[in-house]
């Protein structure tokens, strides 16, 4: 009989080993499966970071990505300017020249004209149908097929309420007052104000003071109370017009490089998308709290608050409904969702009026 030569292991020894192996590989597996991918992104944005709810939802976006992710995703925001100008951000985007930016996005209705339906129309929905809207309707699917052609990924990034109708020399009690004027106006409703005779421009944000300064333009709208309460025109001009009309919300967006936002693993874009929503929470709740003591504070020194008169309004809801008509005529994707806005408003609106206490239960009470 041979002799063996080898030492046969012990069943113990055997089972040790297997599940030493088997350890070492579940804890390599859940090691990569929690080990995050790190993004580092250069971010400009449209406005100063310290606008609220327009731009501080950014800021809040870049705090909230860098704790859920452990600080593997470093969202780093530039200031308007310090990297491109703000009306820059598209195409600087869609060329893959800057993986994200923050932006209006209706500051591209020269080249896309449905932009301002998805980011503040006149005589449109409030923040709460819109993100209905934008969540749970049509909205998030038509705004990804606006963005399609153009290879970026939009995220809904910010909601505020409505803005003041803007800064005007006089009280407006009559629309004839607006033709001639030299305005700085946006979305549709500077399309409605160039129907009603004004001649319209564009003008960033940092460079309005100014211009009212000089005379350069000789009546304005930009943001709500707390915005404009920051950039201080108040100091210019005293006739403060509400309500706003032309924007009933002001959205913000996170612009992705569609290419950048597919090579994402799923955990970075849902710890991503995440943030966004929260950052729209943040900026409308931030909103809501700033602009009625801005509001105030406005009154308590003398600013005029004007609130236009139901003919007049009736007669700017006229001309509005004329310009949204034409251009629907003129751009079918336009037409597409002006049409799935209007169907949900009427849907809303009907529960709003009826679920709702009238506003009159909110107005501040004569003693």
């Amino acid at each position: 009989m041979q002799a063996h030569t080898g030492r046969r292991m012990p069943v113990r020894f055997k089972l040790i080993g297997t599940t030493a192996a088997v350890m070492l590989a579940s804890a390599t597996l859940v090691s990569t499966a929690n080990a995050q991918e790190r993004v580092r992104w250069q971010v400009p944005i449209a406005f100063p970071s310290h606008l609220v709810g327009l731009s501080t939802p950014v800021v809040h976006l870049s705090e909230t990505l860098e704790a859920i992710s452990d600080g593997n995703i470093n969202l780093r925001y530039y200031e308007p300017g310090e990297l491109i100008p703000p009306f820059e951000i598209l195409d600087a985007v869609s060329e893959g020249r800057y993986p994200a930016g923050y932006t209006w996005i209706g500051y591209d209705q020269g080249s896309i004209p449905v932009l301002p339906l998805l980011s503040g129309p006149p005589f449109g929905m409030e923040p709460p149908a819109f993100m209905a809207w934008h969540y749970f309707g049509d909205g998030d699917d038509l705004l990804q097929e606006v963005y399609e052609p153009y290879g970026v990924k939009a995220l809904l990034c910010g909601v505020i309420g409505p803005e003041a109708a803007g800064w005007f020399a006089e009280p407006l009690e009559d629309l004839d007052q607006i033709d001639g004027l030299r305005i700085r106006f946006a979305g549709i409703g500077g399309r409605v104000m160039e129907n009603l005779g004004a001649s319209v421009t564009m003008i960033p944000g940092g460079e309005l003071y100014q211009a009212m300064e000089r005379g350069t333009i000789d009546a304005m709208e930009f943001s709500a109370p707390a915005v404009d309460r920051i950039l201080g025109m108040q100091e210019i001009v005293q006739n403060y017009i509400m309500p706003g009309w032309h924007q009933t919300y002001t959205t913000s967006h996170l612009l992705v490089n569609q290419e950048t936002w597919d090579g994402l693993t799923d955990l970075s874009r849902a710890q991503i998308e995440t943030g966004c929503r929260s950052a729209t929470l943040f900026g409308f709740s931030e909103s809501e709290w700033e602009n009625p003591q801005a509001l105030a504070e406005f009154e308590a020194e003398g600013v005029n608050a004007q609130t236009l008169s139901p003919e007049i309004l009736a007669e700017l809801e006229a001309v509005t409904m004329q310009v949204l008509d034409e251009m629907s005529s003129e751009d079918e994707l336009f037409a597409r969702v002006l049409e799935s806005q209007r169907e949900w408003m009427s849907v809303h609106g009907n529960w709003h009026s009826k679920g709702y206490l009238p506003r009159s239960y909110y107005a501040p009470q004569s003693d």
